[in-house]
């Protein structure tokens, strides 16, 4: 279902960097980011953490627990938003809140300073219908009548 999952967290200067890490590890618990030092628009520090998760068990616990925690209501917004979150080679963008995070919950953003996740879904050609066809099998039935 998901090739790979691409991610990308920024830790500013007022933030702690071990409380971002371990937002982003509740989300991707086997995460090995890299870490890049980098100067925001005002010259402030920053770093970013980066990596991707391809180990497909991995990436399948990922999506499960992804549709489990969310919450219903989030879970129907998701769903009416695949279109516009995902782009035509079949990459659905996900942003999730590092605040959030940090206390093992799951919150869907649409901005904001987030966790930001690339998600390749696995299709056939990769192409956006083809990958909106796949990932929207595994949401609930009853959010597709709606």
């Amino acid at each position: 279902m998901i090739h790979n999952i691409r991610y990308r967290v920024f830790i500013y200067d007022n933030e702690d960097k071990d409380e971002v890490l371990q937002a982003l590890l509740n989300i991707l618990p086997t995460a090995e980011p890299e870490v890049e030092e980098a100067e925001g628009l005002l010259e402030e520090k920053m770093l970013i953490l980066t990596g991707t998760i391809s180990k497909k068990r991995e990436t399948k616990e990922f999506l499960k627990t992804l549709l489990e925690e969310i919450g219903q209501d989030q879970l129907k917004k998701l769903y009416n938003d695949l279109d516009r979150k995902m782009d035509e080679k079949g990459n659905l963008f996900l942003r999730l809140s590092k605040e959030k995070a940090l206390d093992e919950e799951w919150e869907i953003l649409d901005g904001g300073d987030s966790i930001h996740l690339k998600v390749k879904i696995a299709a056939y050609p990769a192409k956006k219908e083809v990958a909106l066809k796949k990932i929207s099998e595994v949401f609930p039935d009853e959010l597709k009548d709606n």
